[in-house]
C-alpha cells in the first residue's frame, strides 16, 4: 500500500550522525539540509574540494566511504548508479562493514529494480538495514530538504532511517516493504521525465524554426494545455542559451536505457521512450552529454538550422 508524509513544520529531527556519500549537487543539498535540521553530518567525495566546502559550512570530511560510515546511524548513498552503489557498499574500503550493526543505508541512486533487490539482499546478510529511496526534486530542492523520496524497505529500514528522510524530504512515500519498489516508481517517473523534456526541446526549436518569438512561446504554452513542468522548468535554460549542468544529458541516456531494459526483459513496448532516448544519444554524441539535459534543443537546432537564443545555428 503506498502511503505519503509530509515534512513536520515543528520541531528537529532527533540527533543523531548521518554519512554523505556523494558531495555532487544533489548530495551536497541534502547534506546540507540534514546539518540544518541538527544532525551530526560527515561527508566524503571523490572531489576534495567537496569535502572541504562541507567542513567549512560546519560539517565534518572522510578520506573513504568506510571512514564516513564509522560510528553513523544512518549512511546517505547519493551517487550515480547501481555500480557505483556496489562500489560505494562492497568495494575496497565500502561501507557495509564499517556501518555500525543495526545502522541503515539509503539509497538515492536511480537504479534497476533487480539491482536494488540484489543488493538489499547482500547487505541485510551482513545484519545491516537497506532503504531503496531514489529522489527527485533537483538540487535546489535538495537544498531545502524539500525532496520527493520514493522509498521501500523493511520496517525496521524506515524507523531507523526516519531521523535522515524528515530532514531531506518535503514529500516521503512509503511504497511497499521490499527493496526495488521503490526503484521501480523512480523508473516511471525518468519515462516521463525524460519523454517531457525531448519533447520540450523539441517544440522550442520548431517554434525558432517557425521564426517565433521565444520567450512569447514559452508564457503563452507555459499558460496553456500543452504545457509540462518540464517545459516550464527546462526552456529557461535554452531561452538564457544557459547549459551549465543542473541534470545533464548522459543522466538520461541511462535512465531511459535502464526503462529500455526493463521493457525488454517485461516484453513491454515503449516506443516513445525508446524515441526519446535516441535523441538523448544523439545529442551526447555530439559532444554535449555533460551539459544540461534541456541540450537536446541545441541538437535539434544543429540539424534543422533553427536559430535558439546564444547559437549561430
Amino acid at each position: 500500500m503506498t502511503e505519503q508524509s509530509d515534512k513536520p513544520s515543528e520541531g528537529p529531527v532527533q540527533t543523531c550522525r548521518v554519512a554523505v556519500i556523494g558531495l555532487g549537487s544533489m548530495g551536497f543539498g541534502m547534506a546540507s539540509s540534514l546539518k540544518r535540521a541538527g544532525i551530526d553530518v560527515v561527508g566524503c567525495d571523490v572531489d576534495p574540494a567537496a569535502v572541504e566546502r562541507l567542513v567549512a559550512e560546519g560539517g565534518h570530511g572522510a578520506a573513504s566511504p568506510a571512514q564516513a560510515a564509522e560510528g553513523a546511524d544512518i549512511v546517505v548513498s547519493v551517487v550515480v548508479n547501481a555500480a557505483q552503489t556496489e562500489a560505494v557498499l562492497f568495494g575496497p574500503n565500502g561501507v557495509a562493514e564499517a556501518m555500525p550493526k543495526d545502522a541503515v543505508f539509503i539509497s538515492s541512486a536511480t537504479m534497476d529494480p533487480e539491482a536494488a533487490r540484489r543488493l538489499a539482499q547482500r547487505l541485510e546478510a551482513r545484519g545491516r538495514h537497506y532503504l531503496d529511496a531514489p529522489i527527485s526534486g533537483g538540487a535546489q530542492r535538495a537544498a531545502e530538504g524539500a525532496l520527493t523520496i520514493l522509498a521501500s524497505g523493511r520496517p525496521a529500514a524506515f524507523a531507523r532511517a526516519r531521523p535522515a528522510l524528515k530532514a531531506m524530504a518535503a514529500k516521503l512515500y512509503e511504497l511497499g516493504d521490499e527493496p526495488g519498489q521503490g526503484a521501480a516508481f523512480k523508473m516511471i517517473n525518468q519515462l516521463l521525465a525524460g519523454v517531457h523534456i525531448a519533447v520540450a526541446c523539441e517544440a522550442i526549436a520548431f517554434a525558432a524554426k517557425q521564426g517565433l518569438d521565444l520567450k512569447k512561446v514559452y508564457e503563452v504554452i507555459t499558460a496553456s494545455a500543452g504545457n509540462s513542468w518540464m517545459f516550464e522548468n527546462r526552456i529557461p535554460h535554452v531561452l538564457d542559451s544557459d547549459y551549465a549542468p543542473r541534470s545533464a544529458v548522459d543522466i538520461f541516456v541511462k535512465d531511459l536505457g535502464i526503462v529500455q531494459d526493463m521493457a525488454r526483459s517485461a516484453k513491454f513496448p515503449v516506443p516513445v521512450a525508446a524515441a526519446a532516448l535516441q535523441m538523448f544519444l544523439m545529442t551526447s554524441g555530439a559532444g554535449m552529454g555533460r551539459d544540461d539535459d534541456a541540450s537536446v534543443a541545441r541538437l535539434y537546432a544543429q540539424v534543422t538550422g533553427a536559430k535558439l537564443p546564444g547559437t549561430d545555428a
